[in-house]
């Protein structure tokens, strides 16, 4: 007989998210990860409205510094020929805000204290001899090994990009303003941030092809800065590094099962986003919301495991992760074309989906969730 009901495989935001959740509900995890680093983590996570409820309903949120996290109450983004560009508002859409920037490391705590508050979940070293349990959850990340050992397939296509992630000070007030640049073909953005200077600092998100993001990587603090500046136009006054950069390689991918008997798939080890969005993250703690949802109402007489039980969110999640995908591939390869007619009338649509309010009300509701309503 099984003595836990689910054991979580991968500790990082979404698997701990949903080893609190299903906790929450009377279920006995086991959590299969190790815990947080201590090397230097110079993420920020863009949360939206869903994401937050579901933090806060775990008693993670309010447990966050409050320097480690910032609200975003505008954005602009802008074309890559001036003066194309369209400009959201938190006061205009209707919502308190368009996004949270939360400081990933700060998160990776505020998650582990938790975890060690609640009674039913035990956390053990990957690898350690399993426990049996009626339902084996995958929250490893993209490179998931037991996704692989299990044979489950990721339809994946690479973009050549790489991501260049960095933390950046900045000589005038960030306003609390999300700002985004299509380059064509580079997407950068900046998530306005209040640490290391309270209402000055900005994290970096910029999206390059493979070789030009190795010269940038390569290039002194000095080089890097002043293609900063190239990049943003002075936009945001002077911007200095702070500490390292890290980088990843981009890809959109998708497993071609979420679940089968008795295992089910979560977070990135179900699904990739390019960054642009910065939806990543709130698409896997989605997933926690509507596992955690489907589990509580199975009825009494099915198992966790029973595999047309988890279909049910399979079902659940699927729209959103295929439009989600879709939006951000869409928008990457039309800002990445290179002809002059396509160029003209991507800019012109960019501004003249800022004069459309309803369109942009839609936009804003799916980004931030506001559409959404429940947590576990």
């Amino acid at each position: 007989m099984n003595t836990i009901d689910v054991t979580v495989c991968g500790g990082g935001a979404v698997g701990a998210s949903l080893a609190l959740a299903l906790a929450r509900i009377g279920l006995q995890v086991t959590l299969e990860s190790r815990p947080p680093s201590s090397a230097a983590d110079i993420r920020a996570y863009a949360l939206n409205a869903e994401s937050r409820a579901l933090l806060r309903s775990l008693k993670v949120w309010d447990a966050l510094p409050e320097d480690a996290v910032t609200p975003v109450y505008d954005m602009h983004v802008q074309g890559d020929v001036a003066p194309a560009a369209i400009e959201f508002s938190a006061w205009t859409q209707r919502v308190e805000a368009l996004a949270w920037i939360i400081d990933a490391a700060e998160l990776d705590r505020a998650l582990e204290v938790a975890l060690r508050f609640s009674p039913n979940v035990r956390r053990v070293e990957p690898g350690a001899e399993p426990t049996p349990a009626a339902l084996l959850v995958l929250a490893e990340g993209k490179h998931s090994a037991t996704r692989e050992r299990l044979g489950v397939q990721m339809v994946r296509h690479g973009y050549g990009q790489t991501a260049i992630a960095a933390r950046l000070i900045a000589d005038r007030p960030h306003g609390h303003v999300a700002r985004q640049w299509f380059g064509s073909p580079d997407v950068l953005g900046l998530l306005p941030f209040d640490r290391p200077r309270a209402a000055c600092s900005w994290s970096l998100v910029w999206s390059l092809p493979d070789a030009r993001a190795h010269e940038l990587l390569a290039a002194s603090p000095g080089d890097f800065e002043q293609a900063l500046m190239r990049a943003t136009g002075g936009d945001v006054g002077g911007l200095s590094l702070v500490g390292e950069r890290a980088a990843w390689p981009l890809s959109l991918a998708r497993a071609r099962q979420m679940v089968g008997p008795g295992w089910v798939l979560v977070g990135d080890a179900a699904h990739v986003v390019h960054p642009l969005a910065g939806q990543g993250l709130n698409l896997g703690l989605a997933d926690v919301v509507a596992l955690a949802r489907v589990l509580a109402a199975r009825e009494s007489w099915r198992a966790l495991g029973d595999v047309a039980l988890l279909r049910r969110y399979a079902r659940e999640r699927a729209a959103a992760i295929l439009a989600m995908g879709t939006l951000t591939d869409s928008l990457l390869h039309l800002f990445a074309h290179p002809a002059g007619p396509v160029r003209e009338l991507r800019n012109r649509g960019l501004t003249l989906l800022n004069h459309l309010a309803p369109i942009k009300r839609a936009l804003v509701a799916r980004a931030t969730g506001a559409s959404t309503s429940g947590t576990p």
